[in-house]
């Protein structure tokens, strides 16, 4: 043991020469010391020398032997209290554990006389910040959190914040009674429980404004407008005239948010419409169509109304084109315009203020989406993207159907055969194409077809 003991202080005499020779200051000790030295790099590769010590008149040699081999083990000291064995490593699975929980030293543990202080409308700016799927494991916390979609100034807070990518609200076709959300930011499908919505009825998403999604029944009959993030729910009062035949059905909102008030137009190829208005509660006949409108309208059903500064943009078939309702001054409006050569199932879109076109272009046995903006001055359609050539080649010799599921910024494209099934998104932004993770059903395995669905833009403030 004497020998361990001037070994360790023959070890510290090293070390208080190789201080001296680089010029740092030595702190003052009157019995045997040990020095700590931390050498810390710092971002501008300053080195900054800080010294511990400690006293090695108050432990026996086997403690100090201890703390200087655990000590040599690493590029820095560590300091041990006398007596207490250096800590054993721990196992990688352990550590990693430690770090997906989160955990943090105890100098590092939040203070609840600090925080307890802090300024409410500060921490409703930072919740609205939060992504939204975080947002909703936060309200089960407690009765205060929960309590925040009720607050105006939390709802001031998240107008505030920029939108973010759309979500998609789907049908699958196996569970036509219950709704497949998709975050493309996480990449993740939600099944939410909207116990509010007909059981008995096939109801599906046709339009969507501001946070909210409108539903239709299958039979044409009943509206119902609904938040899917929140469980808000309404139905629509029936309405005055009664249209049992297929109707396609445009969403808009009376101002910037839900808050302001909404209109839902349906229209079917008879020229028959309304326009329902939130603030009223009730379904008005503005007029009827005018004469140069050619009737039947021979309406797109598969592609959704566009909404643009107001206005709702329909496509039809005969004569190829667009029809337009100003939901503020009540005029309708009709351009013809003739669509690509070789074009199926077309769907309108829009990104910034432009109309744009998806659809499959199909010649001899090879097949490709593609994608075009309308433009305005010549009323002709520019293709401006296409699926790229390698994804297409799946597609080769298969009879491919598509719907388009979202059509503002974001697109979802649903694109099957009996040999495939496949969701793609298209950024019209970015003009990146992106795999869609498949559909599964909630302890599942089994991929689900979609059927139909709409985009909207996930607003926790959005009510019905």
């Amino acid at each position: 043991m004497e020998e361990e003991l001037a070994m360790l202080r023959q070890f510290i005499g090293q070390l208080v020469d190789l201080f001296n020779l680089y010029g740092s200051p030595l702190p003052p000790f009157d019995s045997l010391q040990f020095l700590h030295f931390h050498n810390q790099q710092q971002n501008n590769n300053n080195n900054n020398n800080r010294w511990c010590v400690l006293n090695l008149d108050d432990g026996s040699a086997d403690d100090y032997c201890s703390l200087v081999m655990a000590a040599g083990k690493s590029r820095r000291f560590k300091m041990l209290e006398p007596g207490k064995p250096p800590a054993s490593k721990k196992p990688r699975k352990e550590r990693n554990r430690g770090k997906s929980l989160g955990t943090t030293s105890s100098n590092e543990v939040m203070q609840q006389e600090i925080w307890k202080e802090f300024p409410e409308d500060l921490f409703e700016a930072v919740i609205a910040r939060l992504p939204i799927a975080t947002f909703f494991r936060f309200r089960s916390v407690c009765q205060k959190w929960n309590s925040l979609l009720d607050s105006q100034s939390f709802s001031q807070h998240c107008a505030q914040v920029p939108q973010a990518n759309p979500w998609f609200y789907t049908i699958t076709h196996e569970n036509v009674n219950s709704g497949a959300i998709y975050d493309p930011s996480l990449k993740k499908w939600h099944h939410p429980t909207i116990s509010y919505l007909p059981t008995k009825m096939i109801v599906l998403p046709v339009a969507s404004a501001g946070g909210l999604v409108c539903f239709l029944d299958i039979g044409h009959r009943n509206f119902y407008v609904c938040n899917p993030l929140t469980q808000s729910f309404k139905e629509l009062p029936p309405r005055s005239v009664n249209v049992w035949s297929r109707v396609a059905v445009g969403m808009t909102l009376n101002g910037s948010a839900a808050s302001g008030g909404y209109k839902i137009l349906w229209v079917c190829c008879d020229g028959e419409y309304e326009v329902y208005d939130s603030l009223k509660n009730s379904w008005t006949r503005p007029g009827s169509m005018p004469s140069f409108i050619k009737l039947p309208l021979s309406l797109n059903f598969r592609s959704q109304a566009v909404s643009l500064g107001g206005t709702l943009y329909f496509m039809r078939s005969d004569p190829e084109g667009i029809v337009s309702y100003d939901m503020v001054t009540g005029v309708w409006k009709q351009f013809v315009m003739p669509a690509p050569l070789h074009l199926s199932d077309p769907t309108l879109a829009e990104c910034g203020g432009r109309i744009m076109l998806v659809g499959l272009l199909t010649k001899n046995a090879a097949t490709c989406v593609c994608i075009w903006e309308l433009q305005k001055m010549t009323l002709l359609w520019k293709e401006v993207d296409r699926m790229p050539n390698i994804w297409c080649l799946d597609f080769y010799g298969k009879h491919v159907r598509m719907t388009c599921l979202g059509n503002t910024g974001l697109l979802m494209l649903s694109l099957r055969s009996r040999q495939m099934n496949r969701l793609v998104s298209y950024n019209v932004v970015s003009r990146e194409w992106l795999k869609v993770p498949g559909c599964l059903v909630p302890r599942g395995k089994k991929r689900q077809w979609i059927a139909c669905g709409t985009a909207f833009n996930p607003c926790l403030t959005a009510t019905t």
